[in-house]
């Protein structure tokens, strides 16, 4: 009866799974605005001009908002949902340090669209983040790319759906790996993304251990390079605040690039997540070819960028188009 089972889970179900899969590929498309709003990549990519150009923070912030919100319900918006009880995704311990700039980039790049009538209440909130993170890429030296719209906005966002759904600096290669499977990620696509820390900072909290009550002789990350441990330990003394930012990358920290790998091949990873793709030598040799080929990198960055952006994605007439992204209608 258990092979049975099995059986019938393998070549009936599997199959309908697939063409779900399928289906959601199918439903997003370039130029989905075409005839309903077609100017609306122009307008978001001024908002997100005029944001950047007020505050940088614009650009790690509003990248890392979309991976947060991809990982967890998929690419939905639910990440910009806000409870009156704090019970919302945002208010999980995991993403309470997403910068308020992202958020706020992309309300503003909303309100822009909306702001033309032949696009008001057209433009998913999903798919107004999805195109303010290819700008604020581009806009750091990245590359730009064609992105796929028709995503729907989620009414669902709980602190509860957050719970293991987002990698931790202290990960190792399997646990990464496994976590990105899920979305349908392979280990190349998440050595690429990986390359999100270029930019923006983080907190000294997240990695004191490395630096200070590692298992080791001088209680330092054996894996980190010491100069730069040192280093962090003069920007992070034993009894700062722990909210005290660094720059995740410390060479290039305002320029979207390929040092991240150049970085970890000097032992210079802010995190253990980081420095893993080097130190095991299952991902070492694709963080060479991504430090020594830039071109390289960043065909692999927005391949796997869109196959981010198609992850758990509501279309045609699942999900909503929200009015306000930060409460459904």
């Amino acid at each position: 009866m258990e092979n049975g089972s099995t059986f019938f889970v393998s070549f009936v179900l599997l199959p309908l799974l697939l063409t779900t899969i399928s289906a959601q590929k199918t439903q997003l498309r370039q130029n989905f605005y075409r005839t309903t709003c077609p100017n609306v990549e122009s307008i978001v990519r001024s908002a997100v001009q005029k944001k950047f150009q007020q505050t940088f923070v614009t650009a790690p912030g509003t990248l890392r908002l979309f991976f947060h919100d991809c990982f967890v319900r998929g690419c939905d918006a639910s990440v910009l949902l806000a409870s009156p009880n704090g019970n919302a995704e945002k208010d999980h311990s995991d993403d309470i340090s997403l910068a308020g700039d992202g958020f706020d980039t992309v309300i503003k790049a909303k309100a822009a669209v909306d702001s033309v009538p032949q696009c008001r209440n057209k433009v998913s909130c999903a798919d107004i983040l999805a195109l303010a993170t290819r700008d604020v890429i581009a806009l750091t030296g990245g590359p730009s790319y064609t992105v796929e719209m028709g995503r729907r906005d989620g009414r669902i966002s709980t602190k509860a759906s957050v719970e293991n759904q987002l990698p931790h600096p202290n990960f190792k290669l399997d646990q990464l790996n496994s976590m990105f499977a899920r979305h349908g990620l392979s280990q190349t696509d998440m050595i690429a993304l990986s390359a999100a820390h270029t930019l923006g900072f983080s907190h000294c909290g997240r990695f004191f251990d490395r630096i200070y009550t590692f298992k080791s002789k001088n209680n330092i990350d054996s894996t980190l390079n010491l100069q730069y441990a040192l280093q962090l330990r003069q920007m992070c003394p034993r009894n700062v605040d722990p909210r005290i930012a660094i720059n995740m990358d410390p060479t290039t920290p305002r320029t979207f690039d390929n040092a991240y790998y150049k970085n970890l091949q000097k032992g210079m990873g802010l995190f253990t997540s980081d420095q893993i793709l080097f130190t095991d030598t299952r991902s070492r040799p694709t963080v060479n070819l991504f430090a020594s080929n830039n071109a390289a990198f960043q065909k692999a960055f927005v391949a796997a960028m869109a196959k981010l952006g198609r992850v758990g994605v509501l279309t045609g007439n699942q999900g909503e188009i929200r009015r306000d992204c930060t409460r459904p209608n």
